[in-house]
């Protein structure tokens, strides 16, 4: 009888072992169209490309794609709230490209951003913000303070900062589309490959 129940206390280690170490962690990539990887296969933007970056160093990761075409950083403490129900274990913000390029207010930007934010560490999830740049034809004024922003809400929360985001690929016609805007497979792998060096530090190796 002792030897049964002593069987049967293994076998449940046995089942329960895999789901505890092997357990994914869920990093989920809040943006706009630069993230969803509009004009590119699914499979070939950025966050895709950083899920199979960071499994191929090892981690155990499930990389959630909340990137929307157009979105603005208004729409991002909404979204969150939805993508929260996944339970993620790392927020990478990457919002705030469509406000720049539509000229809109910088503050409610910060405010927008900031949102996202607090909703996020409310709810225990680790949050890593990227930055971006406009061009310069926006006025040096906004474009500093538009650059600036993404500092200041970093510095406030003392978030992990990726300064630029497109880093390597803005400006460079051969890694972006016929828009000069998006990249194209090749920039998405260069971003790539910065994103997933700056976050793997941050994530447990399972």
């Amino acid at each position: 009888m002792k030897r049964s129940i002593l069987s049967i206390f293994l076998l449940l280690g046995l089942l329960w072992a895999p789901v505890t170490v092997w357990a994914e962690q869920k990093l989920l990539f809040l943006g706009d169209s630069l993230t969803a990887g509009l004009g590119v296969d699914p499979a070939q933007a950025y966050p895709s490309l950083v899920e199979q970056e960071l499994r191929n160093q090892g981690f155990k990761v499930q990389v959630i794609n909340a990137g929307v075409s157009g979105s603005t950083s208004a729409s991002g403490p909404a979204r969150l709230k939805w993508y929260l129900q996944a339970k993620p274990d790392l927020l990478f913000l990457a919002l705030g490209a469509n406000d720049g390029l539509r000229g809109l207010d910088i503050n409610e930007m910060k405010a927008n951003l900031s949102a996202v934010v607090e909703a996020a560490q409310k709810a225990g999830v680790p949050v890593v913000i990227a930055g971006l740049r406009m061009p310069p034809n926006y006025g040096k004024e906004y474009t500093q303070a538009f650059h600036q922003a993404f500092f200041e809400v970093a510095e406030r929360y003392q978030l992990p900062h990726l300064p630029k985001l497109l880093a390597g690929v803005a400006g460079r016609p051969p890694l972006n589309q016929a828009d000069g805007i998006h990249p194209n497979a090749e920039g998405h792998r260069i971003i790539a490959a910065q994103v997933a060096q700056f976050i793997a530090p941050l994530l447990k190796k399972k």
